[in-house]
């Protein structure tokens, strides 16, 4: 070989198609390092078609896709950057609360990515394929120019659509948390970052660069100063400082969303190629509006000098915190504004309600909305949180946050163990199916034979969502199939749920009880394994288990099949991204809740914000048929240990029942007694 076509000379000698080719084989880290090395390497690498190649290696959109995206970005450069950093967070992501459903699915928009909730609803009568799937927006994360990030979350209030605009702290590579927080920062930070090319995504290592060289200014002790201030976590404050900033944010940076804006979030399949062209359009003009509205209305607000508007909730939280940093004690003790300490519980009819029922439940009184007390608590508790003021410290401005980050989770049968008081939602790992292992992945299911179609006397069939794992347990592989999503009217098990578990190893010798499908087409069933299916055990959080059989079918579906009721349970393989395509918005919740909703509840909470249809409305219960089955039904249990737990004692012995129930009527007698007065 000659000398003069050695090194980077055979590179520069290649054409561009056969050196975008050759960089498949290499990460974009790779070809930013390549373009370090010369001038001439440098100009090379920064052709089009190889990030053309490097985005079209990361399998986020298909091809076709990437040049109408490319239109919104500056290069395809910008446009990798983008997809790198937004492709950890596609996927599913749950919370165990309500116990109902709380799946947020997160897909490829347009230069962006959508978080989408998934609403609970019954199969309609075109089946899951054909009907179409009812979700609501959760949340976006939109691409700039240059191949920054700009986070949205959603949010009805009053019966309008608003978007509150944030930053994204940071965005891991195996992210499995995501977290909606409030973070500080100095004002000379935030314009710092306005008026850079590239302020809607910066690491902490770039801001905390900034704020060395925006300190150049300030004394030699200022500036040790505000290194020895160790800034306080946001995950360290109670979860009532927590919820009240998130909610003050949220009042403070909204922006109402025009009807142009509203709609669509994604463009339909390109199957229907004359629609999806309006589409994009449509979404070019709404991305251009959205990054205009979030460089000029701003997502950070300086809360010592927003207006007070006492008859607001909001505003006079805002008060509260303000008044926080003139206080040298806890902010927990003082939440009136005039200084003064809560008492921990009023003397009134409601208050002696509430104590009741806590009796009943042998519960103590508690107070912020959750902090119970005890003999050692208010010690522990001061010590435990941080407080309001030590966090505001850091930083004159406050925006929302979204933080993706990577943490040990411990789970049970396949589903993680989740934090009750944190606004997260937690990523479920979707494993590709392959030889040992084909049945992994999203199923769609129903109950009845034949599968999905529903009869005149069920016209509506609830439409549950399975994640399909498998576990090794005691040398013998089993296959769980873990419920995420269940679309009855009141939930009959609690999120994570093993609907059943089989052993895939142990055949089954009990025959396919029907001999034809939907079609009249002969039902083939290629194979059979023996297993246990769920069924009514010691209470709402210990479910038992009855034999059962999985069937495996022509056509891709699965049927198991309980042996003693002959209850069948259908399901097909979905893929999520098309069936919202085909989907139907619906309004979303109020911001917080939509992100995610931490009250348990056993009925269709989704339902009653929504209002969208009719097949969604769940049946109103009264304030004491709720009590009647929470408190004497199905009380809350702690989450399951990692081994089936022996059958527990009895809750509650007779005569405290029958105690509980006279208090029970004797109150709710008095209420009568004083509305009528």
């Amino acid at each position: 070989m000659l000398p003069e076509f050695c090194g980077s000379s055979l590179l520069l000698a290649l054409p561009d198609d056969l050196f975008a080719i050759i960089s498949r084989s290499l990460s974009p880290r790779d070809i930013c390092s390549l373009s370090l090395c010369c001038r001439s390497l440098c100009a090379l690498v920064a052709s089009e078609k190889v990030w053309l190649t490097q985005c079209d290696i990361l399998g986020i959109v298909p091809h076709q896709d990437l040049i109408e995206w490319r239109k919104g970005v500056s290069s395809y450069r910008a446009l990798c950057r983008f997809l790198v950093s937004v492709k950890p967070l596609i996927g599913i992501w749950v919370h165990q609360n309500p116990e109902l459903g709380n799946v947020v699915y997160v897909m490829p928009g347009f230069v962006s990515v959508v978080g989408c909730r998934i609403i609970p609803q019954e199969l309609g009568p075109l089946g899951i394929e054909d009907g179409p799937i009812l979700w609501a927006p959760v949340f976006e994360i939109i691409g700039d120019l240059d191949g920054s990030i700009l986070f949205f979350l959603h949010g009805r209030e009053k019966g309008n659509d608003y978007v509150y605009p944030g930053s994204v702290k940071s965005v891991e590579q195996n992210c499995n948390v995501l977290l909606l927080e409030v973070e500080p920062r100095p004002q000379m930070i935030v314009n710092t970052l306005l008026h850079s090319k590239s302020f809607a995504y910066s690491s902490d290592k770039e801001i905390s660069g900034k704020i060395t060289r925006s300190n150049s200014g300030l004394s030699r002790s200022q500036r040790m100063l505000g290194r020895c201030d160790a800034k306080v976590p946001f995950s360290r404050l109670a979860f009532s400082d927590r919820r009240k900033l998130i909610e003050v944010v949220t009042s403070q940076v909204h922006q109402t969303v025009p009807d142009s804006v509203n709609e669509p979030l994604f463009p339909r399949l390109r199957s229907d190629e004359e629609n999806f062209q309006k589409d994009i359009v449509l979404l070019f003009e709404r991305r251009s509006l959205l990054l205009q509205n979030y460089k000029f209305g701003g997502s950070w607000f300086d809360w010592k000098e927003a207006p007070e508007l006492p008859s607001d909730p909001t505003q006079l939280q805002l008060s509260e915190i303000k008044n926080s940093l003139d206080r040298s004690s806890g902010f927990h003790n003082s939440l009136n504004g005039d200084g003064q300490t809560k008492s921990i519980m009023k003397k009134t009819l409601s208050g002696y309600f509430r104590a009741s029922l806590r009796q009943i439940l042998g519960k103590s009184p508690s107070i912020n909305g959750g902090r119970t007390l005890s003999k050692n608590s208010s010690s522990s508790s001061e010590c435990k949180h941080a407080q309001l003021h030590e966090f505001l410290r850091s930083g004159d401005t406050i925006g929302l946050t979204l933080h993706a980050s990577t943490v040990k989770l411990s789970s049970y049968r396949a589903w993680p163990n989740m934090h009750d008081s944190r606004f997260a939602l937690y990523k479920l790992p979707m494993r590709v199916p392959r030889a040992d292992q084909e049945y992994a992945g999203l199923w769609g299911g129903t109950f009845g034979w034949p599968p999905g179609k529903p009869t005149e006397d069920k016209p509506g069939k609830a439409l549950f969502f399975l994640l399909i794992s498998y576990e090794e347990y005691e040398g013998q592989r089993q296959l769980i199939a873990t419920k995420i999503l269940e679309g009855t009217h009141y939930v009959l098990h609690p999120n994570g749920s093993a609907m059943f578990m089989v052993n895939i190893d142990e055949p089954s010798q009990d025959p396919f009880p029907w001999d034809v499908d939907a079609d009249s087409i002969p039902v083939s069933v290629k194979h059979a394994f023996a297993g246990e299916g769920i069924a009514n055990g010691y209470g709402f959080r210990y479910p038992g288990s009855k034999p059962g059989s999985l069937f495996v079918i022509q056509n891709g579906l699965l049927a198991f099949i309980w042996k003693e009721s002959r209850a069948v349970l259908t399901m097909q393989r979905l893929n999520l991204q098309e069936l919202l395509k085909k989907g139907e918005r619906v309004p979303a919740l109020p911001p917080i809740a939509n992100f995610s909703y931490l009250t348990k509840s056993y009925s269709n909470v989704f339902a009653g914000f929504s209002n969208a249809s009719t097949s969604l409305s769940s049946p109103r219960f009264s304030f004491f048929t709720e009590c009647i089955y929470c408190f004497f039904i199905s009380p809350p249990l702690p989450s399951p240990p990692p081994t089936p737990p022996p059958p527990p004692p009895p809750l509650f012995s007779f005569s405290q029942l029958l105690k509980g129930f006279s208090q029970f009527i004797l109150i709710y007698l008095m209420l009568l007694l004083s509305r009528n007065h």
